[in-house]
């Protein structure tokens, strides 16, 4: 999934501040660049829950070090209900950063969070968010199709074997079978594969 952005909408950002800092500097900030607060929370406890509950467009996390379990409920969010992630942190350990990094955390900033410095990072964030959602896209089409080819040149394989056929009328064959049951190439394939398995 990738968010869109569309113009004159403003965006929700969740606050996820486990120095437990003052945050009406920020709040006013992000209120001026045309963002709302969704809430301003003391830890990331209950992550999952508390974006459900908030639907927040981006979270920003302002932390020492990342703990192990919000990376966790970071990346699971990555995977199923992809959005930009800010974490400022103080913690620039390798280790640590390539963690964060897969926990598809959009930005991470080791630095205190500075709230003149806020637009300008979260702008950045969501680009390289819809960067990655982008290449992930890329990807995950390359894969589906590379998948596809594996499984027509098995099923052409079983009609060549069957029917005594050459590769090019054995595709020919599966082409006329997609246009005559109104699927993809790639589906009819699947379906003679399951139907040759059943005779073995």
């Amino acid at each position: 999934m990738v968010i869109a952005y569309p113009f004159g909408v403003m965006l929700k950002i969740l606050i996820i501040d486990e120095h437990q800092q003052p945050t009406a500097d920020i709040c006013e900030q992000l209120a001026r660049a045309g963002y709302q607060v969704a809430a301003v929370l003391p830890s990331s406890e209950n992550l999952p829950d508390k974006v459900s509950q908030f639907k927040p467009d981006i979270i920003l996390i302002d932390t020492d070090s990342p703990r192990r379990d919000t990376l966790e409920h970071l990346a699971v969010m990555d995977r199923t209900a992809p959005r930009p992630v800010i974490l400022f942190g103080s913690d620039d350990d390798s280790e640590t950063i390539h963690r964060v990094i897969q926990a598809g955390v959009s930005t991470y900033v080791v630095d205190e969070l500075d709230t003149s410095r806020l637009k300008p990072v979260i702008d950045i964030a969501c680009a390289r968010f819809e960067m990655m959602q982008g290449l992930k896209s890329e990807l995950a089409r390359a894969t589906q199709k590379l998948d596809e080819r594996k499984i027509i040149d098995k099923a052409k394989g079983i009609l060549m074997k069957q029917r005594h056929l050459e590769e090019d009328a054995a595709y020919v064959s599966l082409r006329k079978l997609a246009m005559t049951r109104g699927k993809t190439i790639a589906q009819v394939a699947q379906d003679l594969i399951d139907s040759a398995s059943l005779l073995f």
